[in-house]
Order: C-alpha cells, then sequence, then structure tokens
C-alpha cells in the first residue's frame, strides 16, 4: 500500500516503467483524473453547504450526517482518483488491460441512496409542517 502512495508522489518511478505511449492516452488518462477530482471537489462544496446552509431537518443531527458523509464521500473520490489515475497510467505503459474498478457503481448506488434519504427527510418534513 505504501508502495502505491509512494507512486502517486513519485513521477520518476513511472517514467521508468515500460515504454512511452501515445501521449493522447495519458492526456486522456489526465482528463478522466481530472473528472474524478471535480466530483469529489463538488460532493466537499455540497457537504460544507449542508452544514452551513441547511435548515434543521426532522430527525436529530441529520443535516450533521449529511455534511460528513459528502466530505468523507468527497475525500474518498480525491483518493480514488488519484490512485486509479496512477493505475491506469502504469497500466498504459506496460501494455497491459486498464484495471478495472467497481468504484464508479458504488459511487452511484451512495448517491441514488442518499438522495432517496433526503426525498424521505423533505417529505417527512413537509407533512409534519415544520
Amino acid at each position: 500500500m505504501w508502495q502505491a502512495i509512494r507512486r502517486w508522489f513519485d513521477p520518476s518511478d513511472l517514467d521508468s516503467v515500460g515504454t512511452t505511449p501515445d501521449y493522447r492516452f495519458s492526456l486522456a488518462n489526465e482528463r478522466t483524473f481530472l473528472a474524478w477530482l471535480r466530483t469529489g471537489l463538488a460532493l466537499i462544496a455540497g457537504g460544507l453547504a449542508a452544514a452551513q446552509f441547511l435548515p434543521p431537518l426532522p430527525l436529530r443531527h441529520l443535516r450533521e450526517v449529511i455534511a460528513v458523509a459528502l466530505l468523507l464521500l468527497g475525500g474518498t473520490v480525491a483518493v480514488r482518483a488519484v490512485d486509479h489515475w496512477s493505475r491506469t497510467e502504469r497500466a498504459i505503459r506496460l501494455g497491459e488491460r486498464l484495471p478495472a474498478s467497481r468504484f464508479p457503481a458504488v459511487l452511484a448506488l451512495v448517491v441514488a441512496v442518499g438522495a432517496l434519504l433526503l426525498v424521505v427527510a423533505v417529505l417527512v418534513r413537509g407533512v409534519s409542517g415544520r
């Protein structure tokens, strides 16, 4: 695990692996990394917004739970982004299959479940009239 983390910060290690690929593939990998990073930042911004701007919800501490969940999810997405970028770049340089990941499906499920919970919270608040 520490070796993988070290690779994130040592581009010379990556340059010593395999052959220099077509730059278009490396740039596409980098664009994907940046898209995941934007997703992580958006989740973090949503967490901060939930903590600061959501009115009290019908369930005690639900606002804080939502905020912390979004902040943790945003951090996880950012770390996952750099790890996937590194593994993908290495695979491209070695001419191997690109690494498969369940993370996009897991993230989609977590976001969908979170949205459903928020719908329930909004409906409960609407019915209770608070």
